[in-house]
């Protein structure tokens, strides 16, 4: 359902809802601990913000006040708050079958998201494993790998390969997979210790470079890397074209292409961590479709229920499973979630892929990243924006200090905590990522909603940068 654009002070905000929002940040701030967050900031540095309902891309405030959903709920939502097919779906299946034990049981929803799943991924995938959440699905992908070279005499591959500036979840496995210190540095005595490549970032490139000849000088890079670890690397695991939490640093297919025959030659998996790029975001269903590629493994996640159950997905190939068949019991994947194959998830997962056939959805998707870039282009212009990128409808602006030097603003400012409190009090929910502000809308948003969009990150950006 769309919503026409709010201005200041359009809608009511009485003394009843204002005292009803403030009576549910006091009772919430006693109780409740809330995710990535730095509780003393709240509530005064970091405004809390109680939600009493979502309608399409917009969220409704207990007071009243409405925001734009510019973030997708943590780059959940694919359709919109409260999408009525999506909602109905579960509706149904919960006064069927609400949840069973997924060992030694199967019911209709998770058979037949599994077989969907593998007719809409790339070639050659053959089963799916589902989990609780996108952490979940890494874990599941490492331990996968791992047990299956294990299983076929390999004993030796216990190494993994990640992406400098990657991010892979908060669970043990998937943060050891990370390369960013602000998660990764506290836990460091805890975590595994994979062999970090250089990103093929884009933004690092050299002075004309290209951002394909840049990702293909950082291939030569991993291949390197594989090279000095010989027999060691079970797998390779990256997110495909765009690193979100990261900052949403963006890179040409042609590192996934060059990626894929690195792990051929050197007997490793690929793990593409599509948790927060699938389902749409980069232009196509999977981003590994632009490259042409198959991967060991598919994980996925967030936009797989559409934003409206925690659910997980890995699609592996033939080969990875056929080494886990054996007489013996511990040579299977002994891994297990309570929830696993939860029917509810599956029934909202099998809806929301109904919905990517019958509104051509890819296409619209389309359509509107363009329009994000036109809105967009004007802030290129601006003296402190170093970058203005876009993947699909994932588009980046990186706010710096100096745009010849690219020289950060210093951490301390928290520029791009002014840009969230600015445009949170004109409608709009951005979370920018450091100093990287960024659009990732649900799909149904309108061209309306786009431009207030585009004005108040404008503003947003003005009010970060300004002395």
């Amino acid at each position: 359902m769309t919503q026409p654009p709010l201005v200041p002070g359009a809608d009511p905000d009485t003394a009843r809802q204002r005292a009803e929002a403030q009576a549910w940040r006091d009772r919430d701030l006693a109780v409740v601990w809330h995710p990535c967050t730095q509780m003393k900031e709240h509530p005064h540095t970091l405004p809390l913000v109680p939600i009493r309902r979502g309608r399409g891309a917009w969220l409704e405030g207990v007071d009243g006040t409405r925001y734009l959903d510019a973030v997708s709920s943590w780059w959940t939502n694919l359709f919109g708050h409260a999408e009525p097919r999506i909602a109905d779906a579960i509706a149904a299946q919960a006064h069927e079958l609400e949840h069973v034990i997924y060992a030694g049981f199967s019911h209709a929803p998770g058979l037949a998201l599994a077989e969907a799943l593998l007719a809409k991924a790339p070639p050659g995938l053959a089963r799916v494993f589902y989990g609780d959440n996108g952490s979940a699905a890494v874990e599941i992908a490492l331990k996968m790998s791992f047990h299956s070279h294990a299983n076929r005499g390999q004993a030796g591959r216990t190494r993994f390969i990640a992406l400098g500036n990657g991010y892979h979840g908060e669970t043990l496995g998937a943060l050891s997979m990370g390369d960013i210190p602000l998660y990764r540095r506290v836990y460091a005595p805890l975590l595994l210790e994979p062999l970090f490549a250089p990103s093929p970032d884009a933004y690092e490139a050299e002075p004309g470079e290209s951002a394909e000849a840049c990702a293909l000088r950082r291939a030569g890079q991993l291949a390197d890397l594989f090279a000095a670890h010989e027999g060691q690397v079970c797998a390779l695991i990256l997110e495909p074209l765009v690193q979100c939490a990261g900052g949403m640093r963006m890179h040409h297919p042609a590192y996934l292409r060059r990626a894929r025959e690195i792990c051929d030659a050197h007997g490793a998996h690929l793990i593409a961590d599509e948790i927060a790029v699938g389902f749409g975001r980069t232009g196509t269903l999977f981003a590994c479709e632009q490259a042409g590629i198959t991967p060991d493994f598919l994980c996925l996640s967030k936009g797989l229920t559409g934003g409206f159950l925690p659910m997980s997905a890995v699609l592996t190939t033939a080969a990875v499973y056929d080494a886990f068949l054996d007489d013996a019991r511990e040579r299977g994947f002994l891994h297990s979630h309570s929830y696993t194959g939860n029917p509810l998830g599956c029934a909202a997962a099998l809806a929301s892929l109904a919905i990517f056939d019958s509104d051509d959805v890819l296409v619209r998707n389309r359509a509107t990243a363009a329009r994000m870039a036109a809105l967009a282009r004007p802030f290129a212009a601006h003296a402190n924006v170093a970058d203005l990128r876009q993947t699909g409808m994932i588009l980046a602006i990186e706010l710096v200090a100096d745009r010849r030097t690219r020289a950060p603003f210093p951490a301390a400012e928290r520029r791009g905590l002014r840009a969230y409190r600015h445009a949170l009090e004109r409608g709009v929910l951005l979370r920018p990522l450091g100093d990287v502000l960024y659009w990732m809308p649900p799909y149904c948003v309108g061209d309306a909603e786009l431009e207030h969009l585009a004005a108040v990150t404008a503003s947003a950006i003005e009010e970060a940068t300004r002395a």
